[in-house]
């Protein structure tokens, strides 16, 4: 039998578990204060985290497998990182605090949903996303957001390139979303012109890293433009053999951002973990929407950035040239980063996660107290 009091709960399939694998290790550190499992719901998703940790992952297939082993485990804190509808059969369990952690910071639309609503506590990065619930919600108790920060970004990961002293542009595209308010991909608008712009820059390094849904695509335009942008960077890397133009379509993103020197994405959440971790760098923001104002107004990073709408190859190939040479932006980013991540520093985001989730196990307890045996509430 499972024995943990704090929960991560993940029950989406194998495509997902990206969503969950950057906060093992996180979850790791957590388990020297907390005995912590992972409950997942598909059986190929356990394997893959299972490959990822040594913390005990296990499988609940059904509603009543769920019902049964929180009634044994009687968790005291659930953590979920996603918004899947089978979260709703793990939140009716009465005994624990349900506690939504996310799996990432960016401005989407679906950063800030009702499903916020569903949980005792949403913790956040920052002021931006307490801004982001408050505009985008009505009556949503903002009290049960608790600010934290990025943990996942205060981890040392092994790099996946070798240096160069070449200037390395990354090209980290997002996917195309659930629905159309909620695509921000350039993959399949000007991701190719995007990387031929790149690759005209003197003495750069293209490294291209799609977000990890982007490789299986199902939507046709993606597909192209993904295989587009394969075959540049190919053959690229066969006309500069010593230049290190790469595609990786798998792997950590985030241990690709200590070897660049400017980033191109979408609105997405590397974006911000950009902001976070290489605040020194230059970003430049995709607009598929073609709405300065709106892009202005909900997606806060872009005024600290160079914004492409539309790609005229040898114009973006100079602008990136220039910011590679003269960063006018540094100190917006400075600025912008206070407001998304508070005050919080590199290394500083893993403490405030851990403080909040032992604070939450204490809580629990204390509203528990002894008037409710473990058999009385359960789903």
């Amino acid at each position: 039998m499972l024995e943990a009091s704090v929960i991560a709960y993940f029950a989406d399939d194998s495509s997902r578990t990206y969503q969950l694998l950057q906060w093992l290790p996180v979850l790791e550190q957590l388990h020297d204060q907390h005995r912590v499992g992972v409950v997942a719901r598909d059986d190929a998703a356990a394997a893959v985290l299972r490959s990822h940790t040594w913390l005990p992952v296990t499988l609940a297939a059904s509603f009543p497998d769920l019902t049964e082993l929180y009634a044994g485990v009687d968790p005291k804190v659930v953590l979920y990182c996603n918004n899947s509808m089978l979260n709703f059969q793990s939140l009716l369990h009465g005994r624990a605090l349900h506690v939504h952690i996310n799996h990432g910071e960016s401005d989407k639309q679906s950063m800030a949903s009702n499903n916020a609503k569903a949980y005792d506590r949403v913790f956040v990065a920052g002021e931006a996303a307490v801004q982001r619930h408050r505009a985008g919600l009505l009556e949503f108790d903002t009290g049960r957001l608790v600010r934290i920060g990025r943990p996942q970004l205060d981890l040392r990961r092994d790099r996946l390139v070798a240096p160069s002293d070449r200037r390395t542009v990354l090209y980290a595209p997002t996917w195309e979303g659930d629905a159309e308010y909620n695509d921000y991909t350039s993959v399949d608008t000007i991701g190719p012109d995007l990387v031929r712009a790149v690759l005209a820059v003197p003495d750069v390094r293209l490294l291209y890293k799609p977000h990890p849904k982007i490789a299986t695509s199902l939507t046709p335009a993606v597909r192209r433009g993904h295989r587009a942008i394969l075959t540049l960077v190919e053959e690229a890397a066969a006309r500069e053999p010593d230049a290190g133009h790469e595609a990786i379509v798998s792997g950590d993103i985030l241990a690709l951002m200590p070897d660049c020197d400017a980033m191109v994405t979408d609105v997405s959440s590397v974006g911000l973990d950009w902001l976070y971790l290489r605040t020194e760098k230059p970003i430049f923001i995709t607009d598929r929407h073609h709405d300065a104002e709106r892009l202005r107004r909900e997606v806060p990073v872009s005024r600290c950035a160079d914004v492409i709408e539309d790609v005229e190859v040898p114009a973006l190939a100079a602008l990136l040239a220039a910011r590679l040479e003269h960063d006018e932006h540094h100190l917006a980013r400075v600025a912008m980063r206070h407001h998304y991540f508070d005050d919080v520093q590199v290394g500083e985001s893993t403490g405030r996660f851990l403080d909040a989730v032992a604070a939450l196990v204490d809580r629990r307890d204390s509203l528990l107290g002894e008037a409710h045996p473990a058999s009385a509430i359960t789903a």
